[in-house]
């Protein structure tokens, strides 16, 4: 029988799940915030055709020279699975480039093309008022001590392992 949703049943929910609004998820509240300011900065970067997560990407390459591809997992606290698929569009792009390491045949290393560099210079300004933007609205001083305290909490150790190897 096909029940519609104004006459289903009243499902019971336990009261151990009736978690008062002050008490939200953290991880929850995380994405939640993420979602939000991923949205601004890709609304502001979308005329540089690049997304805030491929940004992310391209500049983290571009700091750490050629970074291995688990050593770029480990620095964007991402597994290398997500991290190899989130590459496809860039290589495919022309921004990036993963190689053979010549030290170490197993591994990968993702380097930055001139295209790419070339992308970061172009979506540089953009970037700059994504960041104003956000600060305007959240005020500078808050902004930054939120930069802060989202740093320790990435870099808190969880006693898991959060990035494959």
């Amino acid at each position: 029988m096909n029940h519609r949703p104004d006459t289903a049943p009243e499902l019971h929910i336990p009261d151990s799940l009736r978690v008062p609004p002050k008490v939200l998820c953290h991880a929850t509240s995380l994405r939640k915030a993420t979602r939000r300011i991923s949205q601004l900065y890709d609304a502001v970067m979308a005329p540089s055709g690049l997304r805030s997560t491929q940004r992310s990407i391209l500049i983290q390459i571009a700091r750490h020279q050629a970074p291995a591809m688990t050593e770029l997992a480990a620095i964007l606290v991402i597994d290398r699975s997500a991290l190899a698929q989130n590459l496809k569009p860039l290589e495919r792009d022309g921004l990036v480039s993963v190689e053979v390491d010549t030290d170490d045949r197993r591994s990968r290393r993702v380097r930055l093309t001139q295209c790419g560099v070339d992308k970061l210079l172009e979506s540089q300004a953009l970037w700059e008022e994504a960041q104003q933007c956000f600060e305007t609205r959240l005020g500078k001083q808050q902004a930054c001590e939120l930069r802060e305290l989202l740093g320790k909490v990435a870099a808190l150790d969880y006693g898991d392992e959060t990035v494959e190897d």
